[in-house]
């Protein structure tokens, strides 16, 4: 006798999963943005309970994928396949709902207001940054490591360049550097060190998401400690290609994944480090083809991943 559950069609936990409003409204926010479940109980302005409820639904009907971070988990709209297909559906009869489009502006509100902070961090950090950073990376010589893998270019750029301590250290391999930072106090003191090479050095504040760069502008880039203070590091990275000549080279460092979560409450942190294969996930996506990487110990038992990518033509 034929078992009637196979004749139940692929699209119904869909359709089931979809017929309640706080759902829909779920689905849509998580079709632009990554979140966690905390983010999701602002945005929507409803409980957990009753937020973690919806997710479960949603998950176990293949419309959403979920990851772990430390003691995060982020969920977001499945991005490939048929579910997404019928997400895309969906969507294209609510794109101009104005209820689901108020949950947007809140979400992109609450990002930006995220941002802020960390930009407010580091404004206030900013006369102690070195001292904080050498807490981390101890004995660790990070502009040596940079620049030892750096080829001698017309133009380099560090972003998230801080006070200008890797920046430095450039100026003896490219003949102009420019050095971005979203934190205008990190770039008054890096203006000091540079009063004798001043014009061979341009410091722009400015967004990583959104460079003050020309197109092919640069021949090399460094990217130091900065994906872990970024939601979306594949943005970024897209970006910097932008930027970058072909060929061009990018040499990205960021913490091996760990478990100490005081660096998120230290250093504004958003992850908790990153595995090798996920920055070269990473890397891949935004069009990089990696061409070495290393992996050197630090202080607080944390390691630091070097790897070092080339602009795929």
């Amino acid at each position: 006798m034929p078992d009637p559950a196979r004749n139940i069609p692929e699209t119904l936990p869909w359709f089931k999963a979809l017929a309640d409003e706080t759902r829909l409204r779920i689905l849509n926010v998580l079709c632009r943005y990554e979140l966690n479940v905390n983010e999701l109980v602002l945005i929507l302005e409803m409980g957990q309970p009753r937020i973690s409820r919806h997710l479960k639904i949603l998950s176990a009907s293949g419309l959403l994928c979920f990851r772990r971070e430390g003691l995060w988990v982020f969920y977001s709209a499945v991005r490939e396949g048929a579910a997404r297909d019928f997400i895309n559906s969906v969507r294209s009869f609510i794109a101009s709902d104005p209820a689901l489009r108020a949950d947007l502006d809140m979400a992109a509100g609450l990002i930006e207001e995220r941002a802020r902070k960390t930009r407010q961090f580091f404004n206030s950090v900013a006369e102690d940054w070195d001292k904080l950073a050498r807490e981390v990376l101890g004995n660790f010589d990070l502009p040596a490591a940079v620049c030892r893998r750096m080829p001698e270019c017309v133009t380099a750029a560090d972003l998230g360049c801080g006070t200008g301590h890797v920046l430095k250290a450039m100026l003896d391999k490219a003949k102009t550097v420019i050095g971005v930072d979203g934190s205008h106090r990190m770039l008054e003191l890096a203006r000091r060190r540079f009063l004798q090479e001043a014009d061979r050095v341009s410091l722009r504040i400015g967004e990583l998401s959104h460079l003050p760069l020309r197109d092919g502008e640069v021949q090399f880039v460094s990217l130091n400690m900065v994906l872990h203070h970024i939601r979306r590091p594949v943005d970024i990275l897209g970006e910097i290609r932008r930027i970058l000549s072909t060929p061009g080279l990018l040499l990205l460092t960021d913490f091996q994944r760990h478990e100490d979560e005081r660096m998120r409450e230290e250093y504004e942190d958003y992850w908790p480090g990153f595995e090798r294969e996920t920055l070269c996930a990473y890397l891949a996506d935004a069009g990089f083809a990696v061409r070495e990487s290393a992996l050197a110990p630090v202080e607080r038992g944390l390691s630091l991943h070097i790897i070092v990518s080339e602009k795929a033509a």
